[in-house]
């Protein structure tokens, strides 16, 4: 897809697919290789993602899989404010984005903290963690209207015509708003069945008749090991498999556990499309 977002009045093309790098500060996030508990530890991954060739680093300091533990809102800014630090310390240039679902935190990391990109769960308010219904403070539509920062939407609908719909509907109440840059995320893993998740799959190049970029975030996720075996410490195998579905089915990003892997999904998929 040709299409630029703009980061802090940087154009940041997806021409060519990107990959984003998952770094998180949680104890409890579903892949145990994920977590980065210690100053030293967020700086290397930090580093890591952009020396691997990822391109945007995702910093979540909440994890919402199934099971997670609720943690404040106050310690989630906490957690992000120090982790943001080190990460522009160690990579001042890089696109970042922060993956929460809470209006006031998320304008505390675009305003004060470093943060250019803002990456819902939650659909706008729909939902948090995984069966815990949400309750917070503001409107994420119009935060991110009001900063007019890169947004991506993620859709925790079943199936991708209901999906479409919503998603129909949201594009234009954020527009209204004065957002500019949105990204689409089906969500898997969000609000779906092992089934739903595989149709959804399926069907994603649907999702480019709405003419923005989509996102895929499957990494290590259960769709992948409740299907062949397995835990998220043996799934690369079939995260691998399921991005090189969503490049053929027109994804732009890539979020991701491993950047490596990832990125040379990314240059076999270009070079079948640049050969003669």
């Amino acid at each position: 897809m040709n299409y630029t977002i703009n980061v802090r009045g940087r154009l940041l093309s997806l021409a060519h697919p990107l990959v984003m790098g998952i770094l998180n500060v949680t104890p409890d996030s579903s892949y145990c290789g994920s977590r980065k508990q210690t100053e030293r530890e967020i700086a290397d991954r930090a580093n890591e993602i952009i020396a691997q060739g990822g391109t945007i680093i995702d910093v979540g300091a909440f994890s919402t899989r199934p099971g997670a533990q609720e943690v404040s809102e106050e310690e989630e800014a906490r957690r992000l404010k120090w982790a943001l630090g080190i990460v522009r310390r160690e990579q001042p240039d890089a696109p970042v984005s922060v993956d929460t679902y809470r209006p006031l935190v998320a304008r505390q990391c675009i305003e004060d903290w470093g943060a250019d990109i803002i990456n819902d769960v939650s659909e706008g308010g729909l939902t948090g963690i995984v069966n815990t219904p949400i309750h917070e403070t503001g409107s994420m539509f119009e935060v991110v209207g009001q900063l007019r920062v890169p947004y991506i939407l993620m859709s925790v609908k079943p199936d991708i015509t209901s999906m479409m719909q919503a998603f129909s509907r949201e594009v234009q109440q954020l527009r209204d708003l004065g957002a500019r840059d949105i990204i689409l995320d089906p969500g898997y893993g969000f609000g779906k069945t092992l089934e739903q998740n595989y149709a959804v799959l399926r069907d994603a190049d649907k999702l480019l008749a709405l003419d923005l970029p989509v996102l895929t975030g499957v990494s290590r996720k259960s769709m992948i090991f409740k299907l062949v075996g397995g835990d998220p410490t043996t799934s690369l195998n079939g995260t691998t498999a399921i991005h090189a579905i969503a490049l053929m089915k027109g994804s732009s990003i890539l979020r991701v556990h491993d950047v490596k892997e990832a990125v040379e999904c990314v240059k076999i998929y270009d070079e079948m499309l640049s050969v003669e």
